[in-house]
């Protein structure tokens, strides 16, 4: 990220009421809160939402972050398939089939995706990766929205 920089190509988020939520959601449920979900987990799951919704930004930095926290580079990267990796674990897999199904919010039956969770995490614990997924979201929406765009540093 060394040779990149940011650049706002629509709005400055500061002036939706969004940014001041957004900040207040990732101090609880961002990369630096104390979560009881484990934080490789989590910050997979921040990943594959910024992924999900084609968010530059957001990929950028959750895959820099993936790997500062360590998580290897091949899962990292191997992100957008996870489903069809064994690099994951079944307890990654159904954390992240419901990132998916809550990020897309179009599935009819999600009862199933919230109940393959149960025989690995606490009901708090599935609090915690359904507001880290809800967190994500209303990042990359923000992000996107604002034009928050790549650019290499001249």
């Amino acid at each position: 990220m060394d040779d990149i920089i940011f650049e706002n190509k629509r709005f400055d988020p500061s002036i939706t009421p969004f940014l001041e939520l957004a900040k207040q959601m990732a101090t609880a449920f961002g990369y630096t809160a104390n979560l009881k979900v484990d934080k490789h987990l989590a910050q997979l799951l921040r990943l594959r939402v910024a992924q999900k919704n084609e968010c530059a930004y957001c990929v950028i930095l959750h895959a820099k972050t993936s790997r500062e926290v360590g998580i290897s580079e091949a899962k990292t990267d191997n992100i957008s398939s996870w489903w069809n990796s064994d690099l994951f674990t079944e307890k990654e897999k159904v954390a992240l089939a419901y990132t998916d199904i809550l990020t897309e919010g179009t599935h009819k039956n999600f009862q199933q995706y919230h109940d393959a969770l149960t025989p690995y995490f606490s009901t708090e614990e599935i609090a915690e990766i359904a507001a880290i997924v809800i967190n994500m979201n209303v990042w990359t929406r923000l992000k996107l929205a604002q034009g928050e765009t790549p650019v290499f540093k001249s």
